[in-house]
């Protein structure tokens, strides 16, 4: 996975970009609005890349550019990737905790 937001990420930070599971069926309409807050305490996230110091006391990373995995709720800052204008959150490593291996879709 190529990181095309214009973000590097420094020391043990990640950087992910929040994403939403598909859903079986869309009975509801979700305003943009509201959907945007939703995605500040999303905890589902695409790792986009990893910064140079991430994990680097644990045997082997916990995720690398590409995995689906969940976060600390709230963790981290969001942003808005200058090249591509698409929303990301900035975490520390730690805040990682499960890589998702499979979804029902």
């Amino acid at each position: 996975m190529k990181n095309k937001s214009g973000l590097t990420p420094l020391g043990q930070a990640v950087l992910v970009e929040p994403y939403e599971p598909q859903l079986k069926s869309q009975v509801i309409e979700i305003p943009i609005s509201a959907r945007e807050r939703m995605t500040q305490a999303e905890q589902r996230a695409v790792v986009i890349e990893v910064g140079p110091e991430a994990w680097k006391d644990e045997k082997k990373p916990r995720a690398q550019a590409g995995d689906k995995v969940m976060v600390s709720a709230y963790a981290g800052m969001l942003t808005t990737g200058p090249l591509d204008g698409r929303q990301y959150r900035v975490i520390n490593c730690r805040d990682i905790f499960l890589r998702i291996v499979d979804e029902a879709v």
